[in-house]
């Protein structure tokens, strides 16, 4: 729902806020008081064409900014990264300066005016003499379609079959390949593999060969160390060890025991154990000096195997990857060279998917076209109380251009077509119908539909253009009854369509000191009487107007009341 716009320097209008409410909103005014600018001002906002000459004379630019309180244009929020605030609101910008340069913005955020439309097209679909964007977008024809027959059943099941299609179609072109492109693959891939398989990999072997390494290279040291340890343990030709002097005064203090007390009986339980204690060291020493003992040749044939497996971690990356890497060429290469029967399978299995694709095509276009003629009728229906009673609207249907003939929606192709006048061919509606013939046929269309697909607030300027009496009667009931599920906006000079309003605007427009102001206010009950009375009765309002117009409010309220029940 579009909760506020705020209008800078856009033609007359110097500055206005105005805040829209729920259901129908419409505007009313004077011819010429600036009541298409609002519309025009909303095109600019959501990524509508723009120029310099919006910008209100003598001013540097111009700028419109727009709050949405809404759940639709989270798709595309999403996608690109914003979110709405912490009350679910979102903030468009657009400044125009006099030069005809335009800077866009999403929450602050700087977007281009492409990004801006795609967005805009999701918060606000406009329909009037300069823009109809959804109706005139013939590949939204058959989206329409699909919607007033509930057929999204029927869609699914064909892209389910489609989309399958599609794989098998993407792995075939990925099999097939140029041939001398397979062929140097398939080498590459076997001298990986023997590669990998020759250097016979196992996890955490080169972490055991580097510490291996590390104490050979530096075993002359770690030898010298530990000898000059254990003689200082055991003793040597010249040297009593350690251990002998601790077992000397251990034996010493024994034979004392008998003439001491506690004391002396701890020391030589602490003695005897620290004679234990070294005894385990000088052994673990002896083992760790046996390690030390290697032959010639085992510092090289470590350097060179540890060169093997820094060549494969340089190229395939650690031990794991590297055995992993090895899995996946060896599928890959017998893959590759098994090709041509996978090929010949999925030929089979592609033919089979692309039948069924036809086949559940082909049932949803019977589908689309059983509804079609329906869809026709309530148009033209709706159209002839919409005071376009000659007006011919068909759904023409064409096989697809895609390859296969099928498409992500199946085999058809459909698009409206229409004339607004006897005798003439019905055509594309962009070449046909007018600004006001445009919003017509898009309410015929809504109300037809239900206002399904579309969550974003509808904007109609021009809607009543040709229209009068009991045809702008119902134009309004239909703009009252669409607007019960959504938002609505309306630019109206008929007093018919101004009573359905659930908030009415009224734009004045004033001059001073030689400049036009417009202003956008809402009106009350009462300024709602003087405004219908206005364009009933002109600007002579008098009390018969004024009870006339109470009588018309007072019969739209009656019937939206049914509406609401």
């Amino acid at each position: 729902m579009l909760k506020l716009l705020h209008i800078e320097n856009i033609a007359v209008i110097e500055k206005a806020d105005i805040e829209f409410a729920p259901g129908l909103n419409v505007l009313t005014g004077e011819t010429g008081t600036g009541k298409s600018i609002v519309i025009d001002a909303l095109s600019a906002v959501t990524g509508g064409r723009t120029s310099r000459d919006i910008v209100r004379t003598g001013a540097d630019n111009a700028s419109v900014t727009a709050v949405f309180s809404t759940s639709a244009g989270s798709a595309w929020l999403s996608k690109n990264g914003f979110e709405p605030d912490e009350e679910g609101e979102v903030f468009i910008a657009r400044k125009i300066s006099a030069d005809g340069k335009s800077v866009c913005r999403v929450n602050g955020a700087p977007v281009s005016a492409a990004q801006l439309r795609e967005l805009g097209a999701e918060l606000l679909d406009i329909h009037g003499q300069n823009d109809g964007r959804k109706l005139l977008d013939e590949s939204a024809h058959l989206t329409y379609l699909d919607s007033f027959g509930d057929l999204s059943d029927f869609l699914d099941n064909y892209r389910e079959s489609y989309e399958k299609q599609i794989k098998v179609k993407a792995e075939i072109e990925r099999l097939s390949t140029d041939e001398s492109e397979k062929e140097r693959r398939i080498e590459m891939l076997r001298y990986q593999v023997e590669e990998i398989e020759r250097a016979k990999i196992r996890p955490g072997e080169q972490s055991e060969l580097t510490s291996r390494r590390d104490l050979l290279t530096n075993a002359a040291k770690l030898t010298d160390a530990v000898e000059t340890a254990f003689e200082a343990l055991y003793g040597g030709d010249m040297s009593v060890g350690a251990i002998a002097q601790i077992g000397k005064a251990h034996d010493c203090l024994s034979g004392a025991l008998r003439y001491s007390d506690v004391f002396l009986q701890d020391a030589c339980e602490r003695l005897n154990d620290l004679r234990y204690a070294a005894q385990d060291i000088s052994d673990n020493l002896r083992d760790f000096r046996a390690e030390l003992e290697f032959s010639p040749g085992e510092l090289d044939e470590l350097e060179a195997r540890l060169d093997v497996l820094k060549r494969i971690e340089r190229k395939y990356g650690s031990e794991d990857e590297a055995l992993e890497h090895l899995k996946r060429a060896e599928a890959e290469l017998f893959e590759a060279e098994d090709s041509e029967n996978m090929l010949a399978k999925l030929e089979i299995e592609f033919d089979n998917c692309m039948r069924e694709s036809k086949k559940r095509a082909e049932t949803l276009s019977k589908k689309r076209k059983d509804v079609s003629e329906s869809l026709r009728k309530r148009i033209m229906d709706e159209l002839s109380q919409l005071n376009m009673p000659s007006v011919v609207f068909i759904v023409e249907f064409s096989a697809s251009r895609s390859e296969y003939g099928l498409s992500g929606n199946g085999c058809d192709e459909v698009r409206f077509l229409m004339s607004a006048n006897p005798g003439e061919t019905p055509g594309r509606i962009s070449r046909i119908a007018s600004g006001g013939e445009l919003a017509r046929i898009m309410l015929a269309l809504k109300n037809v539909l239900g206002g399904k697909n579309d969550s974003g607030a509808m904007v109609f300027d021009e809607v009543d253009t040709g229209v009068s009496g009991i045809a702008a009667q119902r134009v309004g009931e239909k703009l009252a009854k669409l607007a019960r599920g959504r938002q609505v906006l309306c630019v109206t000079h008929l007093p018919q369509i101004a009573v359905m309003a659930d908030t009415h605007f009224e734009i004045r427009k004033n001059i001073k000191d030689g400049r036009t102001y417009t202003h956008v206010s809402e009106l009350d009950v009462g300024g709602r009487k003087k405004e219908v009375a206005r364009l009933s009765g002109g600007e002579n309002i008098t009390a018969t107007a004024l009870t006339s117009a109470a009588e018309q409010l007072a019969a739209a309220e009656e019937y939206k009341s049914k509406l609401r029940n």
